[in-house]
């Protein structure tokens, strides 16, 4: 079955890995049951900090099968959408905040045969995706600022819950099979809330994973979402 069908599924961030070690970190989570790696794309400008290069990603994409699900937080997109399509990912999501011509994108991208989506900072309402919903594989949520995760104060958005159950209900209203993903400070209370419907896939950092132990984090992270689905099995 296509990782895309799965429910709740976990997305670890490549920038949240060990940077120095990526092709032995990418082999790690694979033996951990991971099929999906989540791969931030900054600029320094849209977001301030810049921690993943092109050719870095590139050379990975031919070290590894995982399915590479990329976050694109730009000012200027084109550039680094053409790059990636090159690379070969399965997923480009990309802010709505700077793209002139969000349908345009979502076209440019389904063309080569890669999922697309709109992504959308915590205060961006979602009334920006009223007219691209159906063109949307999937629509990220930031339930912080993006590029500013280092700030240890920053916490995830008071209205978070708020904004993924509308979205919900927004495509459940139209019958589409549009994913959720929910990005920034995810946590194991998180997945526990939103991962039996609410939403679909979770960018899972630091506050899930320990680089130290990454077995023993990916073997909690299962079990969490095993009771979770088989709490919403039961509910049903």
């Amino acid at each position: 079955m296509s990782i895309w069908n799965e429910k709740c599924i976990i997305s670890p961030s490549l920038i949240c890995l060990d940077m120095c070690n990526l092709e032995q970190q990418a082999r790690v989570v694979k033996q951990c049951g991971v099929k999906m790696l989540h791969v931030d794309i900054l600029d320094g400008h849209f977001s301030p900090s810049m921690p993943l290069g092109l050719d870095t990603v590139r050379q990975l994409r031919a070290r590894t099968d995982l399915a590479f699900d990329c976050h694109v937080m730009v000012t200027a997109q084109d550039y680094f959408v053409d790059e990636l399509l090159d690379i070969g990912v399965q997923q480009i999501v990309f802010h709505g905040e700077t793209q002139p011509h969000v349908d345009g994108m979502l076209n440019r991208i389904h063309a080569r045969g890669v999922r697309a989506g709109v992504a959308l900072k915590p205060a961006t309402p979602l009334s920006a995706l009223d007219y691209v919903l159906e063109k949307c594989d999937t629509v990220l949520l930031m339930l912080i600022n993006p590029g500013y995760a280092f700030v240890k104060g920053e916490k995830q958005v008071t209205y978070a819950d708020r904004k993924i159950r509308e979205l919900r209900e927004m495509i459940d209203r139209r019958g589409l099979d549009t994913k959720i993903e929910l990005d920034g400070r995810i946590s194991p209370k998180n997945i526990e809330d939103w991962g039996g419907g609410a939403a679909d896939i979770f960018v899972t950092g630091s506050t899930c994973l320990s680089r130290d132990d990454l077995p023993g984090s990916f073997d909690r992270l299962w079990a969490l979402r095993d009771r979770v689905l088989n709490a919403t099995e039961e509910a049903k």
